[in-house]
């Protein structure tokens, strides 16, 4: 084979493993956003009926909960196989359960047609769901970096993040529609369908990801592997070595993904319920946010890639600190374009600041011989602290508040800017590093490893 044969099967190469891994994320946030908006507006009437509509919310933010704490034990588990069996397998089984759940989901009957079984079967559903998510976002961002050029890491890892808005604007343009229906219809069936049509993503991603190849890095250290006496388990390896890689790696992740949970659920509701904004315009002004978001978050990336993750996501951290006040001020105003320019501060501001070079920023910490879990575990504990309690913690503070007045909100806020950015200043800029590829004491490079191989 030719020289440009090579050079063209690896940009194919890279091209599939973004596109794949760019639609697996799209599927995750698709589901995420349509459990999110269903448990805001649906689920407290048909799955938790006879309570008051705060006790509800809170109910139904409950099961959201439940999907972002079984997600550590999804890194942990798909984490350990992607190390030891590659990124490729365990992609396509996490799109195919996440697929799966979806689809159940929307075929649930409700408490008026089998009682406490309804309550109890989403939360089953929504359980497994999050066990099969938590192995997703790691393997698809290193399915991305590890096939990309070492000064497009954070482009690439960034692919993935971009997977999350582009999801939300589909869920809301399939969802939309729907919410225009008469209240009965759309509690009866309309709901459900957005649920349903996620076999259709579902099917496009798994016939992308088994066209990707595995990554270089995970085909190099399963290469040296084999001559060498049998490692521990890579949660062991990960929490021997780096301990304080994934410390920094969780308290890093807390803002960014805080941010994007509140304003695609809690945030919704609040301008609904308190600000009195009409359902289908909230939903319309979050599409057009997201749709800027796609192009924000691989933006930074770009940036983080030339000028570095540290400055490019510190920068973001303090934008936060300032910016969460007249994010909720605007949210209060009552008006279309000042909730649309809250929803532009919170999502393609301040959180693709800090979310663009997450990716990159996580990956970076770990050796390719342990990275999927190293980053699965990682960023999973972010999400589950992060993201996964940000409806409940929002909900109490705001109930704490007197019901109308988010300050505790945003000062709680401000606490998690400060801790994610000191995360990012005491870290070690590492965007022009090469990757570390095992982790056995002392770390071997990739040239060095190249240069084994070759000489065995």
């Amino acid at each position: 084979m030719s020289q440009s044969d090579t050079l063209l099967d690896e940009r194919r190469a890279r091209r599939r493993a973004m596109i794949s891994s760019y639609l697996g994320t799209t599927v995750e946030f698709y589901d995420f956003l349509l459990y999110g908006t269903a448990a805001a507006l649906v689920f407290p009437i048909l799955f938790f009926p006879g309570t008051d509509p705060l006790t509800g919310t809170l109910a139904s933010f409950g099961t959201l909960a439940v999907g972002y704490l079984a997600r550590p034990l999804g890194g942990i588990i798909f984490g350990h196989f992607g190390d030891r069996l590659g990124r490729k397998r365990m992609l396509v089984i996490t799109l195919v359960v996440m697929g799966a759940v979806s689809f159940a989901i929307g075929l649930l009957p409700t408490y008026a047609q089998i009682g406490v079984w309804a309550p109890v079967l989403l939360v089953t559903l929504r359980l497994i769901q999050g066990v099969a998510v938590g192995g997703e976002w790691a393997g698809a961002a290193l399915m991305s970096m590890e096939h990309a050029k070492p000064n497009t890491r954070g482009f690439a890892a960034s692919i993935v993040a971009s997977g999350g808005p582009s999801g939300a604007v589909l869920a809301t343009l399939v969802l939309t529609p729907f919410s225009l229906l008469p209240e009965g219809e759309f509690l009866g069936w309309g709901w459900r369908v957005p649920f349903l049509l996620s076999a259709v993503l579902v099917v496009i991603g798994l016939i992308m990801r088994l066209q990707v190849t595995e990554t270089p890095e995970f085909t190099a250290a399963l290469a040296r592997r084999e001559h060498e006496p049998r490692q521990k388990a890579p949660l062991l390896t990960v929490f021997r070595h780096n301990p304080l890689r994934v410390l920094s790696g969780v308290a890093g992740g807390l803002a960014p993904l805080f941010m994007q949970s509140i304003l695609a659920t809690f945030v919704l509701t609040f301008a609904v319920s308190v600000g009195g904004y009409p359902r289908a315009e909230a939903l319309w002004l979050v599409t057009v946010a997201n749709a800027i978001h796609i192009v924000t978050i691989p933006a930074f990336a770009v940036l983080s890639d030339r000028v570095g993750r540290r400055p490019v996501m510190i920068v973001g951290a303090i934008a936060g600190i300032v910016l969460i006040w007249p994010l909720f001020a605007l949210v209060g105003i009552g008006t279309w374009w000042s909730l649309l320019l809250a929803f532009i501060i919170g999502n393609p501001i301040v959180q693709a600041t800090m979310y663009g070079p997450l990716g990159a920023w996580i990956g970076e910490k770990f050796a390719a011989d342990v990275r999927y879990t190293g980053v699965a575990v990682t960023y999973q504990l972010a999400t589950t602290i992060g993201a996964g309690l940000a409806p409940l913690i929002a909900t109490a503070l705001l109930a704490a508040a007197g019901g109308t007045d988010p300050s505790l909100i945003a000062w709680f806020f401000v606490g998690l800017c400060v801790i994610s950015g000191l995360a990012y200043f005491f870290s070690r800029e590492t965007h022009r590093s090469e990757l570390e590829v095992t982790t056995t004491g002392v770390p071997v490079r990739r040239s060095a490893l190249d240069a084994i191989v070759e000489e065995v």
